[in-house]
């Protein structure tokens, strides 16, 4: 299956960084917005209460009493795992763990046990100074009746991190590491992680971002900069479902990648393509077969028909 660009629809309108789409059995569409941090498509974008200066929503997960966990990537004001209650108001949830502030907070995702999964990018402050291959100083919490606590640590900037449908293992994208990797889960006693898995290694232009799971078991990758899809499949071998590349921007970003690393406007060069620095999969519709891209820099959702349904996620009922 490959998608080209004339087959893609789009949905909204002047949306604010939809980095993060999550798509529920009642046809909604909830979307990270920064300008109200969470925004359901079709409806008016409604403002969030008690938002610190320099907050950035990055990742976002609906929770059981559909809430919103939303992951702070505004390492000014402290980052953090943050909830939005049903008054539309913003309250931290974790500032920090093991000791170890969370001031890169990029993902949250909830499992089918309600365990929380968290992802910190890097312990650098601004995060820019992680954007090489050199700096593997990112990790993964995990929040659940024990509490909160690091369960994986050394990972080379982590960025979306899920349980996938089998719940034996857990997925993770290391942007500058270029990597899917995986961790198996051990339910014994207390949750823990066992040794890192590589499943797939992305080259030209690829910076893995988001992932989601489809119905046969490969991950669907969403790579920033060169503003690829692709899906890796239980082997690790990768097939591109759609891109939109620009030769030059990516031919930069490999060239600044083998020196010293990319800057930000290396990173986000991609945002001026169509996919917008795709940066997110999810997958909805009845028969879960409808993708939702989100991105860095797009101002719409780009939307395709899937011949492959994605794998049912946790939240889809709630």
């Amino acid at each position: 299956m490959h998608i080209q660009l004339k087959d893609l629809n789009f949905l909204g309108e002047n949306l604010h960084r939809p980095e993060s789409v999550i798509a529920t059995a009642k046809g909604e569409l909830f979307v990270s917005d920064h300008q109200c941090s969470v925004h359901q498509l079709g409806l008016p974008k409604q403002p969030v209460h008690g938002v610190p200066e320099g907050f950035l929503t990055n990742g976002i997960a609906l929770t059981p009493q559909r809430e919103f966990l939303v992951a702070n990537l505004g390492a000014i004001c402290g980052g953090g795992l943050w909830k939005i209650d049903h008054q539309r108001q913003l309250s931290p949830v974790l500032m920090e763990v093991d000791g170890e502030p969370m001031s890169s907070t990029n993902f949250v995702s909830i499992d089918a046990k309600g365990r929380k999964w968290i992802s910190m990018s890097t312990r650098k402050i601004p995060r820019t100074l992680s954007f090489n291959a050199h700096v593997s100083d990112g990790f993964i919490a995990v929040m659940d009746e024990h509490g909160a606590r690091i369960v994986a640590d050394g990972i080379t900037f982590t960025n979306e991190c899920r349980v996938d449908p089998t719940g034996k293992w857990l997925y993770v994208n290391e942007t500058y590491g270029r990597r899917l990797s995986r961790y198996p889960i051990f339910d014994e006693g207390v949750c823990k992680l066992g040794h890192k898995e590589v499943i797939h290694t992305f080259s030209d232009g690829d910076f893995p971002d988001g992932l989601a799971f489809d119905c046969e078991g490969s991950v669907w990758v969403a790579c920033v900069v060169s503003n690829r899809v692709i899906r890796v499949d239980k082997n690790g071998q990768g097939h591109i479902v759609v891109e939109d590349p620009n030769p030059n921007i990516i031919a930069n970003a490999e060239a600044k990648f083998a020196g010293a690393g990319l800057t930000f406007e290396d990173a986000y060069a991609g945002t001026v393509q169509t996919l917008g620095n795709v940066s997110s999969v999810a997958f909805g519709g009845p028969d879960l077969k409808t993708v939702y891209l989100g991105s860095l820099g797009a101002q719409r959702i780009a939307t395709f028909q899937s011949t492959i349904a994605g794998a049912q996620p946790p939240h889809w009922f709630y």
